[in-house]
């Protein structure tokens, strides 16, 4: 019974800052455009510039024409 004297006031005051931790999210904005983060990954380019034909492959892809990698 007495540890209730203890952990009810601090159960009560962590519901209270979480409260206005959420009251503040709120009303800053956090919770305005959430499907953006959702759609930029999708939007998201991810290819990269084909190499020139002329420019030669990096020496750790170059195979021998047995098929044996080189080193």
């Amino acid at each position: 019974m007495e540890a209730l004297y203890l952990l009810l006031p601090i159960s009560l005051v962590f519901v209270l800052l979480i409260g206005a931790a959420f009251w503040w999210a709120i009303f800053s904005g956090q919770f305005d455009n959430t499907d953006e983060a959702a759609r930029s990954i999708l939007q998201d380019d991810d290819s990269t510039a084909p190499r020139p034909a002329d420019e030669p492959k990096p020496q750790s892809q170059v195979s021998d024409p047995s098929g044996a990698r080189k080193e």
